[in-house]
């Protein structure tokens, strides 16, 4: 069986597909990612004997500001992905039997698209419920395009969602799709989420809520187990003293990292503990000059979070799943997307504290933290990491395998 696995997203939406990759590969299947050209991505990907494909436009660049603007913007950009992901998996998926794709709409549609023309099966996986249309909750607004705020019906917000993905995505998808032969679509969001997509989140800390209008299929998060070591360095510093606090913010920006930095470190300092700082895509830089405080990089966060006091951080799902099954208690500062239904979950599942707010004072987090290390906050993340199902990517994979037999 071959299958080409497609996401532009950030380390969290690739991280999932590097665990599906290794499980299908483990079944005997051929499997290659396209993703964008991030030498993170490139390295990981290489790590575990999977074949990347470059495709697009550096995420990191387009996430930190550092890719120019262009003329057109929005529309330019997007036009750019579908051409780019339909391209691209047209040559890497000839004799493909599935294509999975994730992450930015304009991207999956390319991906979608490709696989009409391949007559490859198509699967649109989501990992978290929330990007999903459901009765339950409200979409996560689109740049530009506010819910409206005397509107408390669901179901009509996600008719509004629909609308205003057409009016966002519509022409430059469509006009793709006549350009390579294919019909013009009237909802470009249903047409590449399909009635049956899939939710690669785990239902302890993230469930699909029923009843609902679609037939979705949840197959826990997708995971693998990471046997990299952590740097001897950070190792050093976790055996020198009491288990520390992580503060790391992924692939997210903030504002002032210098400003973040201190009021994260001193939030830390006030509750008596030390403090591992990642830098991520935000680029945190603490103030050097004492022991209490570690700087890394890249590190393996199933290593890691287990042998920390807790793990502040933006929210996004993978990072939030990982905390979870690493039984570390959590403080999440979410900063926009899906990250307020995650902070939302781990307060509701009593394995950490949601900050009220994207922004911290020293007060603020202080005052998080000391909810999260209280010593019941410990003890249900710990019954809540032994509910944390594993096999997901293991489920995936053998939905695909099944299927095409």
């Amino acid at each position: 069986m071959r299958v080409v696995l497609a996401a532009y997203d950030s380390r969290g939406g690739v991280e999932p597909l590097v665990a599906l990759a290794v499980e299908l590969r483990g079944r005997g299947a051929e499997v290659r990612v396209c993703a964008p050209p991030d030498e993170e991505f490139a390295q990981r990907l290489a790590g575990v004997g999977v074949e990347m494909v470059p495709t697009g436009q550096s995420v990191r660049r387009l996430v930190t500001g550092r890719t120019p603007p262009t003329a057109g913007g929005v529309p330019r950009r997007a036009a750019e992905l579908v051409a780019a992901f339909h391209d691209s998996v047209m040559a890497a998926g000839a004799g493909a039997d599935a294509l999975v794709a994730t992450g930015l709409v304009p991207a999956v549609a390319g991906v979608k698209s490709a696989a009409e023309k391949l007559g490859s099966r198509y699967v649109y996986a989501s990992y978290q419920p929330v990007s999903l249309p459901s009765p339950h909750h409200r979409p996560i607004p689109r740049p530009g395009k506010p819910l409206a705020a005397d509107v408390t019906d669901n179901r009509a917000l996600w008719d509004q969602d629909a609308r205003d993905a057409q009016t966002v995505f519509g022409e430059v998808i469509n006009g793709h799709r006549v350009s390579i032969g294919l019909p013009p679509v009237g909802n470009v969001r249903d047409h590449v989420f399909t009635g049956r997509p899939w939710l690669a989140s785990d239902p302890v800390l993230a469930p699909w809520q029923q009843p609902s209008d679609l037939e979705v299929v949840q197959t826990g998060a997708w995971l693998v187990p990471d046997e990299r070591p952590l740097p001897a360095a950070l190792s050093e510093f976790l055996e020198a003293g009491t288990p520390p606090v992580y503060v790391g913010f992924g692939s997210v920006p903030m504002g002032d990292p210098v400003e973040v930095a201190r009021v994260t470190v001193d939030a830390v300092r006030a509750q008596g503990r030390r403090v591992i700082v990642s830098q991520g895509w935000a680029a945190l830089a603490p103030v050097a000059g004492q022991d209490d405080c570690f700087v890394v990089g890249e590190a393996n966060h199933q290593a890691l979070f287990g042998r920390t006091a807790a793990v502040v951080h933006h929210g996004g799902a993978g990072t939030t799943t990982t905390a979870a099954w690493s039984g570390a208690p959590q403080v999440v500062l979410p900063q926009g997307g899906d990250q307020p239904y995650f902070a939302a979950r781990v307060a509701e599942l009593g394995i950490g504290a949601a900050h009220d707010g994207p922004a911290p004072t020293v007060e603020s987090l202080s005052a998080a933290l000391g909810a999260a290390l209280d010593a019941g906050t410990r003890e249900r993340a710990t019954a809540v990491a032994g509910a944390i199902r594993t096999d997901g990517a293991a489920v995936a994979a053998g939905l695909l395998l099944a299927d095409s037999d």
